[in-house]
């Protein structure tokens, strides 16, 4: 036994002793060396400071106008990540996770991504499709769902008019039931007798109840649960370890954002959680862009070029996205598998927004120049929505619009110590 120890260890030594020499030797005949092993994720040095940012994007300015923005009172916590080049470049944390704590916003701080989630469905759905477990152009009625949507428009109405929002309902069918408690399954067989915004198929119509009969389905065609075929396939593999299905995904976590308006902490409400395809999920800022990475086509293993220009490809024209200067800048928005597009500066964009009560978070990112911004904020304060759009600006060297400019706000107010 001990000389078979010791020859394993003899063995062992040799081959580490013949790697170095190899290395030596290649490195001495060529002039470059060879690349070490690549160092886990989890150990990479994150860029949470000035001296880690670098590239063509203003990074030290738009830290500065960050700041002011979550100084806001209208604000509570705020994390960024920009992906530049398809590289992970800075990440910015401002502000506080509970203004009653005063526990500040950090990288590993949850949030929640509301319906930045519908991009979740869309991909796996892209995914399941090109590994043939799924047919995208096969009518509802082929799987066993709780979706009933009148004239029987389940049985012509396919997967993908779903995922594109295609179903005719009203817009944000039955949402306030859901607030109010009501389970999702029982709402989804009672839109049978909703009211159309147009015919079946023929229109964009923005939905969460609808839309999450992708959980019933999607987790059909995978073989397993909705959320455990996310976790296996997309999360798990991109290192995704803060995201998570469920309030216990957000509560349960180290560090979490509690949802406020203005200086009120809000009461969790477990109604959007209750539908995971439309708005189910929750991570911290770095997974969030480790996701966008994804999307730009960094990890083709996990999400190939034909699965991301399938879910990615635009279905269906919709209204204008967002409002004001904002929704004039964006041009021909249309929407896909679970996400958005349109056009800025020129440039073809994909992304998506949400929004519950007391959270808000956008992603958007230009997928030719795989540079693009994730941001959640603990508040209902729409300003934000304009950061992607500044961060891009400086990508872009361009300066005609100021999407920070904070100008034509009150002065907030700073409370004065009491006097001594």
């Amino acid at each position: 036994m001990k000389k078979s120890l010791v020859l394993l260890f003899g063995l062992a030594a040799l081959l580490l002793v013949g790697w170095y020499g190899y290395r030596a030797l290649v490195e001495q005949r060529t002039g470059f060396p060879l690349p070490l092993l690549a160092q886990p994720e989890a150990e990479q040095k994150l860029p949470v400071a000035a001296d880690d940012w670098h590239g063509r994007i203003d990074y030290r300015g738009l830290d500065r106008d960050f700041t002011v923005l979550a100084a806001r009172p209208e604000m509570a916590g705020l994390a960024v990540a920009i992906v530049e080049e398809g590289e992970l470049r800075f990440i910015g944390t401002y502000g506080v996770a509970d203004k009653e704590s005063g526990k500040r916003v950090m990288p590993d701080t949850v949030f929640r991504w509301a319906s930045v989630s519908k991009g979740v469905a869309g991909s796996l759905a892209a995914k399941l499709s090109e590994e043939g477990g799924l047919n995208l152009d096969a009518p509802l009625s082929s799987w066993h769902s709780s979706l009933q949507l009148p004239g029987n428009a389940e049985t012509q109405i396919t997967l993908a008019q779903l995922l594109s929002h295609r179903t005719g309902l009203t817009k944000n069918a039955f949402d306030s039931k859901l607030e109010d408690g009501q389970d999702p399954g029982l709402l989804r067989k009672q839109l049978v007798d909703a009211p159309l915004q147009c015919v079946p198929g023929s229109c964009h119509s923005y939905q969460n109840i609808a839309f999450d009969a992708a959980t019933e389905i999607l987790g059909q065609a995978a073989g397993t649960l909705y959320s455990d075929a996310v976790q296996k396939r997309l999360f798990e593999p991109l290192g995704m370890k803060s995201a998570q299905f469920g309030m216990a995904g957000l509560t349960g976590s180290k560090s979490w954002a509690r949802p406020h308006r203005g200086d009120q902490v809000r009461t969790l409400s477990e109604s959007y959680w209750r539908v995971p395809a439309a708005a189910g999920v929750s991570s911290d800022i770095v997974d969030m862009a480790r996701w966008m990475r994804a999307q730009m086509g960094e990890n083709k293993d996990v999400l190939s070029e034909k699965a991301l220009m399938l879910a990615h490809a635009p279905l269906v024209r919709t209204r204008r996205v967002y409002s004001g200067d904002l929704a004039r800048a964006l041009g021909d928005p249309h929407y896909g598998l679970g996400w958005r597009s349109f056009t800025y500066s020129g440039r073809q964009l994909v992304g998506h927004s949400g929004a519950v009560d007391g959270f808000r978070s956008t992603m958007i990112f230009d997928p030719v120049a795989k540079t693009g911004v994730v941001a959640m904020w603990n508040s209902g304060w729409g300003r934000p929505f304009g950061l992607p759009f500044a961060v891009l600006d400086s990508f872009y060297g361009q300066s005609a619009h100021d999407w920070l400019d904070l100008s034509d706000l009150p002065v907030p107010k700073v409370s004065q110590p009491p006097a001594s």
